[in-house]
């Protein structure tokens, strides 16, 4: 499946990351891209330090609400 290249909207904090410790930082925040197929399933697509998007299991984040103004700094750091 092509990886998603929307802007991501959303972001979510890894509280565990078993199975994949060379690529998820535990308490590390990562923006989410949208992908149903992927929710469906009880996936979640993150993009990582590459820039790439990856999906991994839902289980293993926690997906924030972050206010418009952090959102918009978090953007502009990236």
């Amino acid at each position: 499946m092509p990886s998603r290249r929307s802007k991501p909207r959303q972001y979510a904090v890894c509280l565990k990351n078993a199975g994949f410790p060379a690529s998820l930082e535990v308490r590390k925040l990562y923006p989410v891209l949208d992908d149903s197929d992927a929710e469906a399933n009880n996936l979640i697509r993150v993009i990582d330090e590459s820039g790439d998007d990856y999906l991994y299991p839902a289980r293993l984040f926690q997906r924030l609400t972050l206010p418009a103004e952090i959102q918009r700094a978090l953007r502009l750091a990236s």
